[in-house]
């Protein structure tokens, strides 16, 4: 029997990730069944579960996948980015990205087990805010007078509070305004010279 290449393998994975953030964005964690995992993903439940243990193992895939992504962003442009990607039409699987976002909130409130399993991945983009935060201190941008910790705590309920909104399909096209205030809230003021001597 032939080998299957590692490029065929990781084609096949991301196949499956692909498909199956659509089948869970459109119909949640409990109406994405195999069957329509099947569907979405144009493979067999075989072929599915040779890559991921079983449907939270594989939903957890995508969670990681995208609090991944985020975490870069933030990385480089900060939270309030991750924020406005979400709200541009033309961003890389905004409502599927929503879809999976909101089936983690879900998920963690009623679902211990998987509380204790996503605990462990969560602190990825808690700790690449608060690192571009301490690096936007440093450089002198960030206000000085509250905490790292809580300017990022302050920040995360800012996005979980866009992702209800999101969901409950309030219109978003006025939140740029919204999220430059955020943003400014957490810059660091420089007080202006006077001109009067």
């Amino acid at each position: 029997m032939p080998r299957v290449s590692q490029d065929h393998l990781d084609a096949r994975r991301r196949q499956i990730l692909d498909g199956s953030r659509v089948c869970f964005a459109r119909y949640g964690y409990e109406g994405a069944t195999v069957r329509r995992l099947e569907e979405a993903t144009g493979l067999s439940r075989g072929a599915i579960f040779h890559h991921f243990r079983d449907k939270e193992s594989l939903f957890l895939a995508l969670a990681e996948e995208d609090a991944a992504r985020m975490a870069d962003v933030v990385a480089v442009q900060g939270l309030v980015q991750v924020m406005r990607d979400l709200l541009t039409a033309g961003s890389e699987h905004p409502a599927d990205w929503l879809g999976t976002r909101l089936e983690v909130s879900r998920r963690l409130r009623t679902d211990p087990e998987f509380r204790g399993r996503w605990a462990e991945r969560s602190q990825q983009l808690t700790a690449a805010t608060r690192a571009r935060l301490l690096r936007q201190r440093e450089a002198g941008n960030l206000r000085d007078d509250v905490d790292v910790d809580v300017l990022t705590s302050y920040l995360e309920l800012v996005l979980e509070g866009l992702v209800s909104h999101l969901a409950m399909g309030l219109p978003a096209d006025d939140m740029d305004p919204v999220l430059d205030l955020v943003e400014e809230s957490v810059r660091r003021h420089r007080v202006r010279a006077s001109l009067e001597s």
